[in-house]
């Protein structure tokens, strides 16, 4: 499936950096970012299996009907129940605790629309964990994703997620002015270096 993969996304036109990516990858909070569409999850998951990584994500138990809760869990699903889980960031950490290798995705926007604000839960997952959180990206305006740096919590959020963000900076999702970083007049000097 990796080769497949791989041979499908060029075939659609998108360069996905199966190179370099981060030792951490094995074990993080691993953030995917832009996302404003469906669309986002296919081309994610084939990154991801062109990659070589695995990662788990949580998703509401009442989309694991038959069939597609096979496909869901093969592609890394994990149910939960939200009625009963009161504290999401502890029982993402317990999950991530238990295992030696996780990379535990999650869209930080938590939304396909517009959101000005990211979601905190990925931060404070990592920093629960102990794990760091590995940048994902797929741009849609460069048709280019993949991995960036590893970025180690240091428990000033309001510092940190400055930092997180301008990586992303000049991104752009499947659907136009639906990401808040992609109309910065500038993206990130390392991902300018990396993929010019």
């Amino acid at each position: 499936m990796k080769t497949i993969n791989r041979l499908l996304l060029q075939l659609f036109g998108y360069k996905i950096d199966t190179v370099n990516i981060p030792p951490e990858a094995k074990k993080c909070v691993l953030l995917f970012a832009p996302h404003t569409s469906m669309t986002d999850f296919l081309i994610g998951r084939m990154s991801l299996s062109a990659m070589g990584v695995k990662t788990v994500f949580l998703i509401k138990k009442e989309a694991f009907w038959f069939p597609l809760g096979n496909i869901l869990r093969a592609l890394g699903g994990l149910p939960i129940d939200r009625k009963h889980v009161r504290n999401f960031t502890q029982y993402a950490s317990d999950i991530m605790l238990n295992h030696k290798e996780i990379a535990f995705l999650i869209a930080p926007e938590g939304t396909r629309a517009l959101n000005p604000n990211w979601k905190k839960g990925f931060y404070y997952i990592a920093q629960k964990a102990n794990v760091p959180i590995v940048l994902g990206y797929l741009d849609y305006h460069t048709k280019r994703g993949g991995m960036g740096p590893a970025f180690y919590p240091t428990g000033d959020y309001e510092k940190d997620i400055q930092e997180i963000s301008k990586f992303y900076y000049g991104m752009r999702g499947l659907h136009r002015n639906k990401f808040n970083l992609e109309n910065y007049p500038y993206a990130h000097p390392e991902w300018q270096s990396k993929n010019n």
